[in-house]
């Protein structure tokens, strides 16, 4: 049966004991998070300019790149349905 309990989620304690911890597991959770957050820096204003001016150039690029094939795709179908249907 212990087992059975263990494997349903159900420790020894019962929900009696799962409840008395949960202040001292919400303590513990946010104190590591007040730890991790301490780690957290952040970046210069000529990182920011830096990968902002990247972000922006590969929009463009892939921009331009989607442009060109959206274009060949169209010319290409425009061409099929040109030739099938006879005109």
């Amino acid at each position: 049966m212990a087992k059975l309990a263990t494997a349903a989620g159900v420790d020894q304690e019962g929900i009696g004991g799962k409840l008395k911890s949960w202040p001292q597991r919400i303590k513990s959770f946010y104190s590591e998070v007040r730890t991790e957050t301490k780690k957290v820096t952040s970046p210069s204003r000529k990182e920011v300019q830096a990968t902002t001016a990247v972000v922006i150039i590969t929009v463009f690029v892939f921009g331009l790149y989607f442009w060109l094939v959206d274009l060949a795709i169209g010319s290409a179908i425009s061409r099929l349905l040109t030739y099938f249907t006879g005109r």
